[in-house]
């Protein structure tokens, strides 16, 4: 393909899902002009009418075709794309969770000199809610956007898919498909299938039991709650990947469960130990290494207007909040806020709401 000039549009987008339109909304927030194609004609409509863009047309020539389907139809649906541009050599990727699988039926289904137009790419970024009225242009602000090129990639075609993700307000990384594919199973995909198999043990739970749920079940289970034909065929397409991984996962678990049937402490210490070096290993805020932190909690009436009073309260004491996590209390009409601060703004932060009127727990 001859040498790729700036991404400058139009942008095509093939699937106007949550990413889809999120993509396409991201491109116009960046001046783009956006092109729109789907199987539904309603999730267009949504879409175009969100400002995601406008319908495609015959006569449209995009720069950069953006496939963002259903993992099950990728491959096909990029290998099409890439036919369907022949004549003018346009850039296609995709925003798939998987990146083996797909390269691999495309490659068997096009030439080499057409495959040099396909960098796979893949968005950190997501929502347990789905569809085009889930979009948002921010989704991708701040967020890794994994570019996935291929030995024959051509230079220019990667460089305008990192465009891409940059002008999405994402942060491009470049990996090879098959790390991609690792790194994903590690930090996505065996995470969401343990999270459904603890929520799948509160099935058949009695009420007395689930009214003792706390923050931390929550925690655990938060992603299990997404589309299970969705996130099977993810991890379907990563079968390779999650099956190494969960096989690790057996043998810890078979080796926890002698340690706490056997009472073994010395053992099972050492289980706990292993997974808080872990949380610990996880990347910091903006990408950067952990910093000690420390939490304040608060007793919040479940109200209107509370939340935004104790955020305003806490900002006029200058220490900024790092993250915030909020318990409910089941018996009382009251949340339990934990605000995680730097550890040398915690005390001050304390005082300073305690001065307001707020209840909080040392």
């Amino acid at each position: 393909m001859p040498d790729q000039p700036a991404l400058v549009g139009p942008v095509e987008i093939i699937g106007t899902g949550l990413l889809g339109t999120s993509v396409g909304l991201a491109c116009r927030r960046a001046g783009l002009e956006v092109v729109l194609s789907d199987t539904s004609p309603g999730h267009v409509r949504t879409a175009r009418g969100l400002g995601a863009g406008r319908k495609r047309l015959p006569a449209d020539r995009p720069q950069l075709v953006v496939v963002a389907v259903p993992p099950a139809q990728l491959g096909a649906v990029i290998v099409q794309a890439l036919r369907d541009t022949e004549a003018y050599d346009a850039v296609v990727t995709d925003v798939g969770s998987v990146k083996s699988a797909p390269l691999d039926e495309v490659a068997a289904a096009v030439p080499a000199q057409t495959l040099r137009r396909y960098v796979g790419g893949h968005p950190m970024a997501g929502s347990e809610r789905s569809g085009p009225l889930a979009g948002t242009a921010s989704l991708f602000d701040g967020r890794p956007w994994a570019v996935t090129p291929h030995p024959a990639a051509d230079p220019a075609a990667v460089a305008l898919v990192e465009e891409l993700a940059g002008l999405c307000g994402a942060v491009a990384l470049r990996l090879d498909p098959e790390a991609h594919d690792r790194a994903v199973a590690r930090t996505s995909h065996v995470p969401h299938l343990m999270s459904a198999l603890v929520a799948a043990r509160l099935t058949s739970a009695p009420a007395d039991h689930l009214a003792l749920s706390g923050q931390g079940v929550r925690d655990v289970t938060r992603v299990a709650a997404g589309d299970p034909a969705l996130y099977g065929q993810i991890v379907a397409g990563n079968a390779r990947a999650v099956t190494e991984l969960l096989t690790e996962v057996r043998a810890q678990l078979e080796t926890l469960i002698e340690a706490v049937s056997g009472g073994d402490g010395e053992a099972l210490r050492a289980v706990l130990a292993e997974g808080v070096a872990g949380t610990q290993a996880i990347p910091g805020k903006h990408g950067g290494p952990q910093t000690p932190g420390a939490s304040v909690f608060v007793s919040v009436p479940d109200h209107p207007g509370e939340l935004a009073r104790l955020f305003a309260d806490a900002g006029e004491s200058g220490v900024n909040i790092e993250d915030v996590h909020i318990d409910h209390d089941p018996g009382r009409p009251v949340g339990l806020v934990e605000l995680l601060v730097a550890e040398d703004g915690a005390e001050r932060l304390l005082t300073s709401l305690e001065s307001r009127g707020w209840v909080t727990h040392r």
